[in-house]
């Protein structure tokens, strides 16, 4: 889950909350939490209740019917798709610090072209070795983070004429709205890893303890990131590369260099953490007939989904190849929001179906679910004309898909 969600967003987000809400912006990462804390909490409910792969689009599948687990399944798909499609392309961009040439057209897809496909037989081949690969990557950059926070705060502390005083900002109502939608961008992804629950050993009692210690670790290094970064720029709003141009001002040049390749570490670990989960999405829809059936295979020696994993990983390859970076993260994000109220959404109705399950309980689960689908529809409100056309468009895929998933059969899903 940490992961997942520290990809490269840590790296660029920064400049674009201080842009909005100047020296409140560490604040507003509390804001932040607050609010993805609470979609959390009903999510910990809902997915302590299931013993099978899937996660969203399963919950949305025992909840509410077919039509609109397939919703969630191609919403879910599409925002996992964007949003490592966006990171793919980040990855390219600080590649080129180091070595021009390959934000050229022909590098850069023969670069894409063995990242993914290296992260694709990798977890082709199990999710042992995936799962290995996220580890290695969630340790590495974590260090590097830690690395760059702890130089910073000790720099701040020993040498004060370093320490920039944030100009004064007005921020608006909606330029708060805006800021809480993209530090929950920079969340997303903790539901991804409950995506492949089904092979945890324990979900009733891992996935609540995970969310949460998850979270509340990515919480602290976002606030301290956001606080040397508003406090060691003069104009944060407008740097490019804020972590980096942070960097320059305490630390030697070699420690900058080592920070700028901390960057290529968590942009490639986020993607190896989502080419083991999201796979696992068409892989459910199609083990269960809502996909066809070939999206369910398994490999009859590595006993992964091989043909849902090569899929993503194709589509992946195209999604980085000819997208654009901004157009994915906020189209990721604006989709996430519905995925979080589907889930939102499905705690009181999975209690009255089973009242007796042998899942983890929210306290006040009701008040926390109503709360929820509240904050994902009022920062749905922020989406713009693009992310409502392909929003749409895929809408009306997963319409088609449940006009010939209703001709097969469904499958039982067993819950706890």
């Amino acid at each position: 889950m940490v992961n997942t969600m520290i990809g490269a967003s840590i790296f660029g987000l920064p400049a674009l909350i201080a842009a909005l809400l100047g020296s409140l912006s560490p604040i507003g990462f509390l804001v932040a939490f607050a609010a993805i804390a609470v979609i959390a909490a009903c999510m910990a409910e809902v997915a302590s209740q299931f013993q099978e792969t899937g996660g969203p689009y399963l919950y949305a599948r025992v909840a509410f019917g077919r039509f609109l687990a397939i919703q969630n399944g191609w919403l879910t798909w599409l925002t996992r798709i964007a949003a490592v499609s966006a990171v793919a392309n980040l990855f390219i961009t600080y590649l080129g610090e180091f070595f021009p040439g390959v934000t050229a057209p022909v590098p850069r897809a023969a670069i894409l072209t063995l990242l993914i496909g290296f992260l694709a037989a990798v977890n082709y081949r199990g999710v042992t070795g995936g799962n290995r690969l996220s580890n290695f990557f969630t340790v590495t950059k974590v260090s590097l983070l830690a690395f760059f926070i702890l130089a910073g705060l000790v720099a701040l502390a020993l040498h004060p004429q370093i320490r920039v005083t944030p100009a004064a900002t007005h921020a608006t109502s909606a330029d708060w709205f805006e800021a809480v939608l993209l530090m929950i961008y920079s969340y997303g992804g903790f539901e991804a890893a409950l995506i492949a629950s089904g092979e945890t050993r324990d979900a009733r009692k891992d996935i609540p303890v995970a969310l949460f210690i998850a979270i509340a670790a990515t919480t602290i290094l976002y606030v301290a990131v956001q606080y040397l970064v508003v406090h060691t720029i003069p104009n944060p709003g407008a740097s490019g590369a804020p972590v980096v141009d942070s960097a320059r001002r305490f630390l030697p040049h070699w420690a900058v260099q080592i920070v700028a390749a901390g960057t290529l570490v968590s942009a490639y670990g986020y993607l190896s953490a989502n080419m083991l989960h999201t796979p696992r999405v068409t892989f459910a829809m199609g083990e269960r007939g809502d996909f066809p059936a070939f999206f369910g295979r398994i490999h009859p020696s590595f006993r992964t989904p091989h043909v849902s994993i090569l899929i993503f990983a194709a589509l992946l390859l195209l999604f980085s190849i000819f997208g654009d970076f901004r157009a994915n993260a906020m189209l990721s994000s604006v989709a996430r929001m519905f995925v979080y109220g589907s889930v939102a959404a499905a705690l009181p109705v999975l209690r009255e179906k089973h009242p007796t399950a042998d899942g983890f309980r929210l306290p006040g689960g009701i008040a926390f679910a109503i709360l929820a689908l509240l904050i994902t529809l009022v920062l749905v409100t922020r989406m713009h004309r693009g992310e409502l056309i392909v929003i749409a468009i895929t809408a009306a895929l997963a319409f088609a898909n449940w006009l010939w998933a209703i001709k097969h059969p469904p499958l039982e899903i067993h819950t706890y």
